[in-house]
């Protein structure tokens, strides 16, 4: 999400926050008013300082990623993702010959009885 996008969010979330404290709290339409525009405010420059911490943060971290040793480790985890999926596709087949093997047995001794 944009931060923009986030500060109106963020914004919209603190109107309708404030309608209601506003509507629980005050007895007149001024004191509504007044509560709705504080609450409002409120959110809208939390909203902003949300968004500094956030791009301030990633713009720290994005230099220091190291791209190499991670995509060493991936062909890694796909190597052996390659290898049980091997070795699982062999027990399967074995399994399956004994199930077809076990089960031939029971037809020939049920046609003894």
């Amino acid at each position: 999400m944009l931060g923009e996008n986030f500060v109106y969010f963020f914004t919209v979330q603190g109107f309708f926050v404030g309608i209601i404290f506003g509507i629980l709290k005050s007895f007149d339409a001024e004191g509504l008013l007044v509560y709705t525009f504080f609450i409002t405010t409120f959110f809208y420059l939390f909203s902003h300082v949300i968004i500094a911490m956030y791009f301030r943060t990633i713009t720290a971290k994005t230099y220091a990623f190291p791209r190499d040793t991670h995509e060493r480790e991936l062909d890694m985890f796909v190597k052996e993702i390659n290898k049980r999926e091997k070795l699982i596709d062999s027990a399967s087949k074995i399994t399956d010959a004994a199930i077809k093997m076990n089960s031939e047995d029971n037809m020939v001794l049920e046609n003894d009885k």
